[in-house]
């Protein structure tokens, strides 16, 4: 169950479409979301499971570093920080989102 402070659906935000991601996706039966910071494992598993039926093996979380930007001397941020979550499901398990 979703804590207190995040709903079911602001624990995900997107799914992560890249040639890598698909490519787990089709071999390791591994999905890659974009998820709140707040986030933890448990509510990442719980939302995957309640939001697209399907059985959950592992999750791991890591946050990607914000991309910086130089102009001259001045540094600025290009892209914040952000949490991705790999999302390990049962064999024979999909998520129809990621077929392309």
């Amino acid at each position: 169950m979703a804590s207190k402070g995040l709903h079911l659906y602001d624990v995900i935000k997107r799914p992560v479409i890249t040639e890598k991601s698909h490519d787990m996706a089709t071999i390791q039966n591994q999905y890659v979301f974009e998820v709140d910071m707040r986030a933890n494992k448990i509510q990442v598993a719980d939302a995957v499971f309640r939001i697209f039926g399907v059985d959950v093996l592992k999750v791991r979380t890591l946050v990607m570093p914000a991309k910086r930007g130089r102009r001259g001397r001045k540094m600025y941020t290009r892209q914040s920080a952000w949490k991705k979550a790999i999302v390990t499901v049962a064999a024979g398990d999909t998520i129809p989102l990621f077929d392309l």
